[in-house]
């Protein structure tokens, strides 16, 4: 039940329709309110709050309200789709979903389109002599229409700066890295430690005696339930493993468990429940999708059409950040035990090399020849040395060493070189 709660708050977060339903949910309870309390206050002509422009004055006023407010709805929509346009060509399409959830946007057009709902409820309150009926102007409702008017040209305001800011690389690049260090914090939760990686149990011997393929459309892992899994392998008696990582792609009919034992009393339903399939890959549980993320920027970045390094260099600092907050912490066996020790469950998960390699190799063959990123990669792999315990430096040295021979290739010039293996924070500088 929490994974499905999870999963369905990630659906909300990215849902752009939300607030503004919430928003307009709202004006419809105000401009309802805001009627009854008209219907209820005294109608003296010389009273502060009425308005003096009569019927056609305010169907006039909530006319001009209702009209514009579409307008500036129809713009905010616009230039929210060239911005989306815009940051999927410059930086990857993976980034898209930031400015999904991204709250500001969300509000700035709920405000819009619920100042469009209230003018028109407002609106049909509006009765003049010449329908035969009494008089009613609902000042107080038009008044308040005045007041969402102001509210949106300043939101209008703010939208604009929003998004003139949240365009810049610096902004989506530090983005993606708070919301990877909050997956990070969740699924890597211990301090220094043993290092339980290095201690993994093997595979049961022999061959499984049941294989448990996938009977729905094709996706990607976005979350398992290792509680439930642990709990049906128990139940079942038998041995359980995983077989995709989270954030693998799987095909209609692929394997996704393997299972030692007598399976008489697997629950494969339960097994298959404790799976959660999207579209496309998360942060829910997948840590590796925020590397993807930044390395696909940095990747962008670099390439000919582009060729901006500097944007390569800043995605390789976030980089930094989060491998420099992960290269301390214990990370969980992948396989779990019985009170009598006997191996129930195997759900396999990245290691620290396979971040090492994730942020580094790409951004490495990709940069080649590139003095900035040369320096900034030794500055990255020297400081995490200097901080790294005793089983987590093979693969910095390796990564070390790799970078050295890229270095060779790109520089023959000694002099040259020779600047690009001195390393440097910022990946430029004086030489």
């Amino acid at each position: 039940m929490k994974l499905k709660l999870t999963r369905l708050a990630e659906r909300l977060g990215m849902s752009y329709w939300l607030i503004p339903a919430l928003c307009v949910a709202a004006a419809i309870g105000i401009s309802y309110a805001v009627q009854a309390l008209d219907a209820r206050l005294p109608q003296d002509r010389h009273a502060w709050y009425l308005f003096r422009g009569g019927p056609e004055g305010a169907r006039s006023v909530l006319s001009a309200v209702s009209s514009s407010m579409m307008t500036f709805a129809g713009l905010v929509f616009s230039v929210t789709i060239l911005v989306l346009q815009q940051a999927s060509n410059q930086f990857s399409p993976r980034v898209l979903r930031t400015f999904l959830k991204d709250r500001q946007s969300q509000l700035s057009l709920g405000i819009f389109v619920s100042t469009f709902v209230y003018a028109l409820l407002a609106l049909r309150s509006v009765r003049g002599t010449s329908e035969g009926i009494e008089l009613h102007v609902p000042s107080l409702s038009v008044w308040l229409a005045v007041v969402l008017v102001l509210l949106c040209v300043g939101t209008f305001i703010f939208y604009i700066h929003h998004v003139a800011q949240s365009i810049r690389a610096v902004v989506i690049l530090t983005r993606i890295r708070d919301e990877t260090h909050v997956t990070l914090e969740r699924m890597y939760p211990e301090g220094v430690g043993e290092d339980a990686e290095e201690s993994r149990s093997e595979r049961p011997e022999g061959h499984p005696s049941l294989l448990v393929t996938y009977p729905g459309s094709s996706g990607v892992l976005v979350a398992v339930d290792q509680e439930r899994l642990f709990a049906c392998a128990l139940k079942a008696d038998v041995t359980v493993v995983l077989t995709p990582l989270v954030g693998d792609f799987v095909p209609h009919g692929s394997t996704l468990f393997e299972v030692w034992g007598d399976a008489a009393e697997l629950d494969e339903e339960a097994l298959l429940g404790s799976l959660t399939i999207g579209p496309e890959r998360t942060l829910q549980q997948d840590t590796a999708f925020g590397f993807r993320q930044l390395v696909d920027i940095a990747e962008r970045a670099l390439s000919p059409g582009i060729n901006d390094p500097t944007t390569a260099i800043q995605a390789i600092d976030q980089l930094h950040d989060l491998l420099r907050r992960l290269v301390g912490r214990r990370f969980p066996s992948s396989a779990r035990k019985d009170e009598e020790g006997t191996l129930r469950l195997i759900c396999p998960r990245p290691d620290w090399s396979s971040y090492v390699r994730l942020a580094v190799d790409e951004v490495r063959k990709y940069g080649e020849g590139s003095l900035q990123v040369a320096r900034r990669l030794r500055f990255l792999l020297e400081d995490l040395l200097q901080v790294a315990p005793v089983f987590r430096r093979d693969e910095l040295e390796r990564q070390l060493s790799l970078l050295e021979a890229s270095v060779e290739r790109a520089f023959p010039d000694e002099r040259e070189a020779a600047m690009a293996h001195r390393a440097n924070p910022q990946g430029h500088g004086p030489h």
